[in-house]
């Protein structure tokens, strides 16, 4: 289960922790050399963090215990609910895990550029690791400026949601292509209370809604980000204004006031409470792991996915996705890079332990041979996924030496225009395109 969030207060302590001696320079291993694999009559233990929790924690678990029944020499401690924070504290106090798994992409920039994480190009290079089978997308979200410091570990590919009984009582026929279509869904979806208030809303237009965020939604428009010269683009790309005319559009048609009040009440993401699988919104943007928690929480739901509309103005971009994941790594300090490697390449490279990941935690397997293997549980919520995923069409964002901050500048502005606090748009872009440019340093 991967969270998209923005990541402010990771960059200050990167910061420091390059600057108490394990800068881009530094390396566990001696200068030419890569650190190698500990004999097979070598006893290790090796200690890997992740935010992993319950249900996912344990899976990890059981592909964990398949690699130790491999490389019985191997022993792996596996201790979830550590976030980036409690990793890089560790790092910066010399006492890391040898694996770190990291829910939170927009911190790879920070992770390669600071040298919180081992470069691995001396491994995959040693070892003759085909990246080829890697989305490109995928392995964008794994590097920064040429720096590789992280390997895919499962990712996340964002869809739309619809609740098929909504869409039936309501006359609806097919999911929606185009975002005209999908304001058009929204509006006949949509039920009022008598007070005016809303009751069940068809689609929630606002910024920052569950995965309604700038970077999920930016794909869908053709959005750039950078120029050639990877300075923040977005006053000069259509896209942006595209989009949040779009979303301020159907603010308008709820209210602004009423859709405060109306988030205000939602229900936790991640519970049984979320506002799709209790019918409180008919259409919503999400990951792929929420058919694995509508199956735990919501049995009953009649629901379908698809891909997630795009604009009207190019409709030659459905089937395009945004895609995050969760990614794996070597901190700087680890006390065994050699074994800490061994595993990381099963994590990632080995079809077998991608596809039993895959199937324990429901998330999309990051490998063109994991996705084609008929070991992968599926279901037609989730092959909506899997087909994204493999349609050539993924897209992210861009890593940022100060991680998510430049996220938030946009989103701010985006959610200050979408509910009619100002009317400069071009205006507003261009302050954002500097704010943006002077704070960080976008990868490409």
């Amino acid at each position: 289960m991967k969270k998209t969030v923005l990541v402010i207060g990771l960059a200050v302590t990167l910061g420091a922790t390059a600057c108490g001696g394990v800068g881009a320079g530094s390396s566990n291993s001696k200068a030419g050399q890569v650190p190698s694999p500990p004999s097979s009559d070598q006893k290790v233990t090796i200690t890997v963090w992740s935010n992993f929790a319950d249900r996912e924690l344990a899976g990890v678990g059981t592909v964990l215990d398949k690699f130790h029944a491999a490389h019985p020499n191997i022993t792996i401690k596996n201790v979830g609910s550590l976030d980036d924070d409690k990793i890089t504290q560790a790092i910066r106090g010399g006492n890391p895990p040898d694996v770190a798994i990291s829910f939170t992409t927009d911190n790879i920039g920070q992770f390669c550029s600071s040298g919180s994480f081992e470069n691995l190009q001396p491994f995959i290079q040693r070892d003759n690791v085909d990246l080829g089978k890697i989305p490109e997308a995928t392995k964008n979200y794994t590097s920064f400026n040429g720096t590789r410091c992280a390997m895919p570990m499962l990712a996340d590919v964002y869809g739309l949601y619809y609740n098929k009984k909504m869409f039936a009582d309501a006359g609806i026929l097919t999911p929606p292509k185009t975002m005209s279509e999908l304001a058009a869904d929204a509006k006949k979806l949509t039920k009022f209370n008598a007070d005016g208030s809303i009751k069940v809303a068809g689609f929630v237009p606002t910024p920052a809604y569950y995965e309604n965020t700038i970077q999920t939604l930016a794909p869908q428009f053709g959005a750039k980000w950078q120029d050639a010269n990877g300075k923040s683009s977005l006053a000069s790309s259509p896209g942006w204004s595209d989009m949040l005319k779009w979303q301020r559009g159907l603010t308008n048609f709820y209210g602004a006031d009423k859709l405060t009040k109306f988030i205000a009440t939602s229900g936790k993401e991640y519970s049984g409470d979320n506002d799709f699988e209790t019918g409180r919104v008919a259409m919503i943007m999400d990951g792929e792991y929420r058919c694995a928690f509508i199956d735990a929480e919501a049995k009953n739901l009649d629901y379908a996915t698809a891909p997630f509309p795009v604009s009207d103005s190019h409709p030659e971009l459905y089937g395009t996705a945004y895609t995050t994941g969760t990614i794996v790594g070597i901190p700087k300090g680890a006390k065994n890079p050699g074994a800490a490697w061994e595993l990381i390449k099963y994590l990632t490279t080995d079809t077998n332990a991608v596809v039993d990941l895959a199937n324990s935690i429901k998330n999309v397997p990051t490998s063109t041979d994991a996705l084609k293997s008929p070991r992968l549980q599926t279901s037609p919520q989730f092959k909506t996924f899997l087909d994204l995923f493999g349609g050539g069409k993924l897209q992210n964002n861009p890593a940022s030496s100060n991680g998510g901050a430049y996220l938030k500048i946009i989103q701010d502005f985006a959610l200050k225009y979408v509910s009619g606090g100002t009317n400069d748009l071009a205006g507003g872009l261009a302050v954002v395109d500097k704010q943006i440019t002077d704070s960080a340093t976008l990868g490409h």
